[in-house]
């Protein structure tokens, strides 16, 4: 049975299945599908002709347009139909022919788009991803699956990001980037293969962090980048010297840990 708020708005030439949970003030318009294990939060719009599937959650106030596809069955290999989740932030805009799917039993079962992020058309979120906040993906930006976004990275138009790649905090992916190994905080990849070509200083500073703060992260790359030994060790070397500077050690923890891909690195290959 449906559970649809009374303020919703439901288009007559819409489909939203029996267990369907509609928020309050939710616009479902013309020619959308909403599945039956699908939860649309408090005012989401559906503009039209959009499909939400699985065992899918939106979050408050999101806008889903025309052609998108939010909540589809994995394009794994190993696909078997499993029981498993997409749960999408907040305040989040996926615009015309964005496709989002669901995980994979093997993934972990669970794909998660955090709040407050754009996504423009014809962008692909693949089965397992984790997305933190305010993440911008550029049209037609690909990310294959297990990929792991952090809060405020920006994706230009026509990358692609290997499975398994993990994408620091405020990284700036230039367009048609091939993003194979990970990208550091606060990095700079632009490419194919990916170059790591500095600091992301104009979102450093659009995100408040000081001139001073900023020389320090300035050295702490350099030292690891065109340190004597490779980038782990490089970086394992300098911990010490920079225990004061949050966005300095936010890099050596990422670099530190555990991961299926190498660091993306000043020159065309992994570090």
């Amino acid at each position: 049975m449906k559970s649809i708020a009374a303020s919703a708005r439901i288009h007559p030439l819409a489909l939203v299945e029996d267990g369907a949970v509609i928020g309050e003030n939710v616009v479902v318009g013309p020619f959308s599908h909403v599945g039956p294990r699908v939860v649309l939060k408090d005012g989401v719009e559906l503009v039209s002709h959009a499909v939400v599937s699985g065992r899918t959650e939106i979050g408050r106030n999101c806008r889903i347009f025309p052609m998108a596809i939010i909540g589809g069955v994995s394009q794994s290999l190993h696909e078997a139909g499993e029981d498993s989740t997409l749960t999408v932030g907040d305040n989040c805009v996926m615009r015309e022919g964005v496709t989002m799917n669901c995980g994979t039993v093997g993934g972990g079962g669970k794909t998660v788009v955090g709040n407050n992020c754009l996504f423009l058309a014809n962008s692909h979120v693949a089965h397992d991803c984790q997305l933190g906040n305010d993440i911008i993906m550029s049209n037609n930006v690909m990310l294959a699956g297990h990929v792991h976004v952090a809060d405020r990275a920006i994706l230009g138009g026509g990358c692609a990001v290997h499975q398994f790649t993990r994408i620091g905090r405020q990284a700036f992916i230039g367009g048609l980037t091939a993003v194979n190994y990970d990208v550091i905080p606060y990095g700079m990849l632009n490419g194919n293969p990916g170059v790591l070509g500095g600091l992301n200083v104009v979102g450093m500073t659009r995100a408040g962090i000081e001139r001073a703060t900023i020389h320090v992260v300035r050295r702490a790359f350099k030292q690891i980048f065109e340190g004597e030994s490779n980038i782990r060790a490089n970086a394992a070397a300098i911990r010490n010297d920079y225990a004061d500077c949050k966005e300095a050690m936010e890099i050596l923890d990422f670099i530190a840990a555990d991961s299926d891909r190498a660091i993306s690195s000043t020159f065309r290959g992994k570090g």
